[in-house]
């Protein structure tokens, strides 16, 4: 059986290359998983991306499985408390992101008619095709990231910087920046059909 061909930033760990074989690209528009992506991407600013991979489990658990609803009323208690579980990034400013993100997400939502309505409108509701030789020459942020950061920023979301808003992008499917000739490339590019 011949070896496939991924792209070159997942190699060589097997949890880095599942989440690249089987989300990264995957044009996402279920509520809680783009809700879920926004607050894994707002706590891997500064950090790398297998740092979270490694602890999204615990991110799970410690935030009743991405439900926005109920993180939206976390209480000082509850932030106290994630703020002492070492299975998470204990940022304070982040955690306390997290919850005012989420009540947010609700206003975007009540305004929109969803999360997905409103993100997904930032590239007219179908996913940009790149055609990224080298994952080494795929931006770090866009015309559209930048857009959609001020967007965000404006309506009172924190760590949404350019930059997070385009991995946040390259995540949900929202843009196809998987490398020409990785295999995923055409699987993406179809699911996007």
């Amino acid at each position: 059986m011949t070896e496939k061909h991924r792209c070159g930033w997942c190699l060589g760990d097997n949890l880095y290359e599942d989440y690249h074989d089987e989300e990264w690209g995957v044009p996402v528009h279920d509520e809680q998983k783009l809700f879920e992506f926004l607050i894994l991407e707002t706590f891997q600013a500064g950090l790398s991306w297998i740092t979270i991979l490694r602890k999204r489990e615990n991110f799970r658990e410690a935030f009743d499985n991405f439900d926005y609803k109920k993180i939206a009323d976390y209480s000082e208690d509850k932030i106290q408390q994630l703020l002492k579980n070492s299975g998470i990034i204990r940022n304070k400013l982040k955690v306390r992101s997290a919850v005012s993100n989420a009540q947010h997400f609700i206003k975007l939502q009540e305004e929109f008619g969803s999360f997905d309505h409103y993100i997904w409108s930032f590239v007219n509701h179908k996913p940009i095709q790149n055609k990224v030789e080298n994952y080494k020459e795929a931006p770090a942020t866009t015309e559209i990231s930048d857009k959609l950061s001020k967007d965000l920023k404006k309506r009172g979301f924190k760590f949404v910087g350019s930059t997070v808003m385009y991995a946040f992008m390259q995540a949900t499917g929202m843009v196809n920046d998987h490398e020409v000739s990785c295999f995923r490339y055409k699987e993406v590019k179809q699911l996007s059909q």
